[in-house]
């Protein structure tokens, strides 16, 4: 049981904790070799399954490049594999519904490294440190009653 201390001093003379080994994470993968991983970014919810392969990404049943037609939204995908240095070495399959594309793509890209770290968790000390792992909470804000928006209000009017 932890001993409880009542001032700094005593906090700088007590021995340090000893803390327990970290555990080492397991590969999750299922039986046709493929890892698993919900990626969510605003309204945008994707299922992205990560296989070993040539490269291949596909996005609703269509190819990146149909389906993101925007260079940066390709470009945010692929990061994982590129702070991973993974270009190449796996399949994705993904769904995704909700959202825009933008957040599609965000979605998407957290899936991709949610999946890698249990594909390979070596890897989740270098995409963890990119920040990819880490839902990014912001969402729109709702409209208020009395409000014209989420804050604008109605224009003033003296009569």
């Amino acid at each position: 049981m932890a001993t409880e201390l009542s001032s700094f001093a005593e906090l700088k003379k007590a021995p340090a904790g000893v803390q327990a080994p970290a555990v080492a994470r397991e590969k999750e993968i299922d039986a046709q070799g493929r890892a698993y991983a919900t990626g969510r970014r605003k309204n945008a919810i994707a299922r992205v399954w990560v296989k070993l392969g040539t490269g291949k990404i596909i996005v609703n049943g269509r190819d990146q490049t149909v389906y993101f037609a925007r260079p940066t939204q390709r470009m945010m995908i692929q990061q994982p594999f590129d702070v991973s240095q993974r270009n190449g070495q796996f399949d994705v399959i993904a769904t995704v519904t909700g959202g825009g594309l933008s957040g599609q793509a965000g979605a998407v890209r957290h899936g991709i490294s949610q999946a890698l770290t249990k594909f390979e968790p070596s890897l989740r000390g270098v995409i963890k440190a990119s920040g990819f792992l880490t839902r990014d909470s912001r969402v729109v804000e709702r409209k208020k009653y009395g409000r014209a928006g989420a804050r604008r209000r109605f224009q003033f009017s003296k009569r």
